[in-house]
């Protein structure tokens, strides 16, 4: 219940200060058990990637500092997210972000891993494609950007939703813990992360 009341709160917020403009709010799935990949610029992003999503919950990956601090730590879990300790290989994490996705609920990501200062994608990280391969997930690619940098009243900020890919797609051929320590499907994640970056950059640069 908190969830729909604060998603419902956020949406009016951002559309009173922004200009949304949504594009691709029919390729959202009809059923969970995926992962949403998102750009990373700002603080907001998370709010602002929800606009298009009202099937499902998305669960976020969180950096665990923010789950230190008094207040925001029980909003943030409110929210669905969970905690990641960042450059640990931290294997509670995967597992959790693996359980999302059997659940059949959303799992939000930023394969950047951090936040980007000039809005141009930066260089992937493998942990999204991991998790593709140990559970055979498609990808929802997510894009944002923030027409002005300084977000501004009534600054516009463009969000596209494309379609859903495939592991196989992506490139990623085995699936789940055939894919366990294999030096070829190792390569495939690779190739997985550089395919989702490639596909995320041609939809970044639509309708602006």
């Amino acid at each position: 219940m908190f969830y729909e009341i604060a998603i419902r709160a956020v949406n009016l917020l951002w559309h009173f200060w922004f200009r949304l403009e949504i594009n691709g709010r029919e390729n959202e799935p009809q059923s969970g058990g995926y992962i949403l990949a998102s750009n990373h610029c700002s603080a907001i992003d998370p709010m602002i990637v929800c606009q298009g999503i009202r099937k499902h919950h998305i669960h976020f990956m969180a950096k665990a500092e923010l789950f230190e601090i008094p207040v925001l730590k029980h909003v943030i879990r409110w929210l669905k997210a969970f905690p990641v300790s960042r450059g640990t290989g931290d294997t509670t994490a995967i597992e959790t972000a693996m359980q999302v996705i059997r659940d059949g609920e959303v799992l939000g990501l930023f394969p950047e891993g951090t936040r980007s200062k000039d809005g141009n994608l930066l260089r992937f990280k493998s942990g999204l494609a991991l998790i593709a391969q140990q559970t055979g997930a498609p990808v929802l690619p997510v894009t944002i950007t923030y027409c002005d940098p300084d977000k501004r009243f009534r600054s516009r900020v463009v969000v596209n939703y494309g379609t859903l890919i495939s592991c196989k797609e992506l490139g990623i051929h085995t699936t789940g813990a055939a894919a366990a320590g294999d030096l070829s499907h190792a390569r495939e994640l690779k190739d997985a992360t550089r395919n989702l970056k490639a596909a995320m950059e041609e939809l970044k640069a639509r309708n602006l």
